[in-house]
């Protein structure tokens, strides 16, 4: 990458299914082909173990893990040159004429020692010669060849470069040092940071994928500059301090959007990226089947499949219904998966009416499967809500070879949800036949009673 200041970061929501991380890869490669930005492709948490499986069949790299938005000590890091401490401090004096002033002393093995700048300079002046200077007094040469240990400040403060300045910045203010050394994880010198850096970083630049609502954006999503917004849900946007291009469309996937817009720039993806994006396309619309699916997706996909299908892929003599059936297989089922991973892994938070709430899903490819997880997924539902501090959580489990679902609701939840179209089954869960979208046919039933 070029200036990290001029570094775009494409990311999805939180939780990130198969379509936010296909439409982050595909949207960073589409805006680096067309229009030459410096722009990389991110992620907002873990894979699930759909995308995983995906991955690791095309063999593709996850995208960079992003989380927070925050500035961190990385982004104002300066890597000056280094004296070490038995180095003369006439070293030290030419390597600070260079960096305007200062000289990083670190040790043979890495960690920083202390700061030679005129202030230390000056310090060890007065102490070698003291208060009274003699013009008659010739030592200066032997002064200068003093090691640079010496007349190092060694007070410097250390700050981690994965840190967030937001957390440092009362510490800064007491200082009384301007330069900071940076280290990493295991305390080795990085660089060197300067106060009216830390004080005025340079903003992350931010485009959201696949998700427009700030609750499911990335953490402190407003100290970044938001710079474009590419989805196909509801519309939940973030407050922005300037006018950006925001493109929210009526269709089944933003792999789908990602699609259309490499065509019309006259592109083709490579074979992997486009099994990406078509992995992404097939498992938002259930292979092109749920209610969701619009004639665009279907032209994508087969348009994705002819780039992806071919001799030298991965996924050579595969279709578009063989690969999609591999796909949901490989996200389905709650057998050997932790029943607290399967409340929270594919999760959207929202609010309306009042209300805090939260719906996540699994899929499964037998309805059966429900029978053996009942308890512990009602009580990992439970617990999730108190957790999040929500008045409700729900589970959607969907049977993606059948096309219907079980909707599990947290205990104590609104009475106002009685009024869901969902029958009661003995078991305690409500039957949800036909239903497979969370996004058009879920929330618009529980937003209508909320919002009434």
């Amino acid at each position: 990458m070029g200036n990290k200041s001029d570094t775009i970061y494409v990311t999805g929501h939180l939780n990130p299914d198969t379509d936010t991380i296909a439409a982050a890869m595909g949207y960073a490669w589409l805006l680096r082909q067309r229009d030459g930005l410096d722009t990389v492709a991110s992620r907002a948490g873990a894979l699930n173990p759909q995308t995983s499986w995906i991955m690791k069949k095309l063999e593709l790299e996850a995208p960079y893990l992003l989380t927070d938005a925050s500035p961190r000590f990385d982004s104002v890091v300066h890597q000056l040159d280094t004296v070490l401490p038995n180095s003369s401090l006439s070293d030290a004096w030419s390597l600070a004429s260079r960096t305007g002033g200062l000289a990083p002393v670190v040790s043979e093995d890495g960690i920083p020692y202390g700061i030679v700048n005129g202030q230390s300079i000056f310090n060890f002046f007065q102490e070698v010669i003291g208060p009274r200077l003699d013009m008659s007094d010739h030592r200066i040469v032997d002064i200068m060849s003093a090691e640079c240990k010496d007349a190092a400040d060694t007070g410097v403060p250390k700050f981690p470069l994965n840190g967030h300045i937001r957390d440092s910045l009362s510490r800064i203010l007491r200082e009384e040092h301007t330069d900071f050394f940076v280290v990493d994880d295991t305390g080795h010198y990085s660089g060197i940071c300067h106060q009216r850096g830390v004080l005025n970083p340079p903003r992350l630049k931010i485009i959201l994928v696949d998700h427009n609502e700030p609750r499911q954006a990335i953490a402190a999503l407003e100290e970044a500059d938001l710079l474009e917004i590419l989805d196909h849900h509801r519309l939940g946007n973030p407050h922005t301090h300037q006018p950006i291009k925001f493109t929210v469309d009526t269709v089944g996937s933003t792999s789908t959007l990602v699609s259309e817009q490499t065509a019309e720039a006259g592109l083709s993806m490579p074979p992997a990226l486009a099994g990406m994006l078509l992995s992404g396309l097939l498992s938002d619309t259930l292979i092109l089947t749920s209610p969701t699916t619009t004639p665009r997706d279907k032209q994508a996909a087969e348009r994705l499949a002819r780039w992806a299908f071919v001799g030298n892929s991965p996924l050579k003599g595969e279709t578009i219904q063989s690969f999609g059936m591999a796909i949901l297989s490989a996200g389905a089922g709650l057998a050997n998966k932790d029943p607290n991973d399967i409340v929270s892994t594919d999760i959207k938070p929202y609010e309306a009416g009042g209300f805090k709430f939260a719906i996540a899903q699994a899929e499964v490819t037998d309805l059966l499967q429900i029978r053996e997880h009942l308890t512990e997924l009602q009580v990992a539902l439970d617990d999730l809500k108190e957790k999040r501090g929500l008045d409700f959580t729900a589970l959607l489990v969907t049977d993606v070879v059948r096309g219907s679902s079980r909707l599990f609701i947290s205990k104590n939840a609104p009475p106002i949800l009685d009024e869901l179209p969902f029958p009661p089954l003995p078991d305690g869960t409500r039957d949800a036949p036909g239903m497979v979208s969370r996004k058009k046919q879920l929330l618009p039933a529980i937003l209508g009673i909320l919002e009434k």
